[in-house]
């Protein structure tokens, strides 16, 4: 950087300063042998990669089972009709005419490939039910069309409820996980950060912020609790983008309250500083939070709420970020006597800034242990909720419905043996990714 610069702009040459000290000697040769301890583990890569298989086949679940052709010639047209249902769901684009409400492995096509399987987990194959095994002999008029991992009771194809539940499962654990992430990184931040003595507010800005949060909570999502409802029933994506307008409303509503606070600390009585004890407040909520079985809070959650997958997400993304916000709270206790902290007090940076700009991206090696082992127990979570039939809705494929169905006909062994495999491999892979995470951030390799 050119001295005209750095004086120009010295508070970006500041920041670029303080990361290089912060990065010296530590990020780029503690992350590039953080990478080549990790590859040493051949069980934690093998995992890494049974990961992303995973992940791709969750991805490409629409295109592996379905009973939509990938690519057709119907009338003389030329269709990709499983692209273009996620135009129609998404309002872009229409079906023609003639292909609504059709049976599409009823319509005379010129030409046309279908995938591998070409069934939906909800398509029930009347010509075979009563749970038919994967080994018997199936009505069905060609092998292109036949069940390979045999059907259910009503005649579900197993192979095409197999994958669909993949993709319930990665989704469960990675969207409960940054739940669970962005609530434990916060407060163990400000637990870590803060202590008990660093956080001081004057008593206008801990009156108004109390009054305002609660104002907050309650125009932000009681007002709005009916919309929030609506949109839980309808998609996913509309339960986000209403949960995301009500955040919005949560913070403009904080703000206003702290705007309204400035011109009260200029008195004497409300403008004094009180110190907050953070360290304690979090502590006690983690140790509340520990003490109460997890499970069993769960259950008694969802069973009391209309059935819903984002539900069962939510919850275990908010009773599940206990451990990630002790390893967050562990090493901000240790990163904010370091210097490249005292660097920003000296610069005179806010706390807001220093913390989430220069104290947590140095924090994050042992929360990424913890997202590991913590998406392995949600996708176990949401297989026992399954089991039981709680929380998730019944027309949905799970692994764990899939474990249900066995239970009420013990012969039919396809049906407890394939959900059972797909379960240990994914909880067991990782496992072993957090393993072996856990392996390639030891401290030690920093020397």
């Amino acid at each position: 950087m050119s001295i005209l610069a750095k004086i120009v702009n010295p508070s970006r040459y500041a920041d670029e300063a303080m990361q290089q000290v912060a990065n010296a000697g530590t990020s780029q040769s503690y992350w590039m042998m953080v990478k080549k301890q990790f590859r040493k583990n051949k069980l934690a890569v093998y995992s890494l990669r049974v990961v992303f298989f995973l992940v791709a086949l969750a991805s490409l679940a629409d295109f592996i089972a379905n009973e939509k052709p990938l690519v057709c010639n119907y009338n003389n047209h030329v269709y990709f009709p499983i692209l273009r249902s996620y135009t129609v769901v998404m309002g872009i684009n229409e079906w023609p005419s003639e292909l609504q409400n059709v049976e599409w492995k009823k319509l005379n096509y010129k030409w046309s490939i279908f995938p591998p399987i070409p069934y939906l987990p909800e398509n029930i194959d009347e010509a075979n039910v009563h749970s038919v095994s994967p080994f018997d002999k199936q009505q069905v008029k060609s092998k292109r069309w036949r069940h390979w991992l045999g059907t259910d009771e009503l005649g579900h194809d197993i192979f095409a409820a197999m994958i669909y539940g993949t993709r319930i499962a990665l989704l469960v654990g990675i969207v409960s996980m940054s739940i669970a992430t962005l609530i434990g990184l916060i407060l163990g931040s400000l637990a870590g950060y803060f202590g008990d003595e660093r956080l001081k507010v004057s008593r206008s800005s801990l009156i108004f912020n109390l009054l305002f949060f609660a104002l907050g909570i309650f125009y932000a999502f009681g007002l709005r609790s009916y919309i929030l409802s609506d949109a839980l029933t309808h998609s996913f994506l509309s339960l986000f983008g209403q949960l995301l307008l009500s955040l919005l409303i949560f913070i403009a509503v904080i703000v206003i309250g702290n705007i309204l606070a400035l011109p009260f600390k200029r008195l004497p009585i409300l403008g004094k500083k009180i110190n907050i004890p953070v360290d304690i407040i979090v502590s006690r909520c983690i140790e509340i939070m520990i003490s109460i079985p997890t499970l069993f809070l769960i259950i008694a959650i969802v069973a009391i709420a209309k059935p819903s997958l984002m539900l069962v997400m939510l919850v275990i993304g908010a009773t599940t970020w206990t451990g990630i916000a002790r390893f967050a709270r562990a090493e901000l206790l240790r990163i904010r006597s370091l210097e490249y902290i005292e660097a920003a007090h000296a610069l005179g940076y806010s706390e807001v800034r220093t913390i989430f700009r220069h104290a947590l991206p140095n924090a994050l090696s042992p929360v990424l242990i913890a997202v590991a082992f913590g998406i392995a127990s949600a996708i176990l979570t949401e297989a026992t909720l399954s089991f039981l039939g709680i929380g998730v809705p019944a027309d949905t494929f799970t692994w764990g419905s899939l474990l249900a169905e066995a239970r009420y006909k013990p012969t039919a062994w396809w049906l407890a043996i394939f959900p059972g495999i797909a379960i240990f491999i994914t909880v067991t892979v990782y496992n072993l990714l957090g393993e072996g995470l856990t392996d390639a951030m030891d401290p030690r390799l920093r020397k």
